[in-house]
């Protein structure tokens, strides 16, 4: 169902792919948009292993996609270091594909901003992450990504200086 990568050489292994997501602080979630155009936006996650976790408001362009169709893909971008002198990038970035859907119920919706809120502040206090999710509880909507596939992969040059 889904392709293989090309250039095996470069295919980052699945504890390196899931590094990247784990250290990244965004990406682009790539959904079906209105009359057929793809609608890709950028966005912050958090990545717990399994599945891929995002907030959104509870109206837009975003959910009218995902309510069209659950299929989505997502990139995180690691790497993206210009080498002029070679006309090229030594890059690393993972691309998911999977299924995305609203999380309805508050004890999941609850699981997945707390998950949230320690990566984008893990030395904030607890009393303080609690505070800042209850103050935005109404209007929080959380989106949850089944992961069906996943790839990773770099530059070529970075792959040689690992060897």
């Amino acid at each position: 169902m889904f392709r293989d990568m090309r250039r095996k050489k470069q295919l980052l292994s699945p504890e390196e792919t899931a590094a990247v997501l784990r250290r990244g602080t965004s990406g682009v979630l790539a959904l079906s948009g209105d009359d057929g155009y793809p609608y890709a936006v950028p966005i912050s996650y958090v990545y717990d292993g399994e599945k891929i976790y995002f907030h959104c408001a509870k109206s837009g362009h975003k959910l009218d996609a995902i309510r069209r169709s659950d299929k989505a893909s997502f990139c995180v971008i690691d790497q993206d270091q210009i080498v002029p002198e070679e006309y090229t990038t030594y890059f690393r970035s993972v691309i998911v594909f999977g299924r995305i859907h609203i999380l309805e119920d508050d004890a999941g919706k609850r699981a997945a901003i707390e998950k949230l809120a320690v990566k984008y502040t893990p030395d904030g206090t607890e009393e303080d992450r609690e505070a800042a999710i209850q103050r935005d509880w109404t209007p929080l909507c959380m989106l949850e990504m089944t992961v069906e596939h996943v790839t990773g992969k770099e530059a070529i040059e970075l792959v040689r200086a690992r060897q």
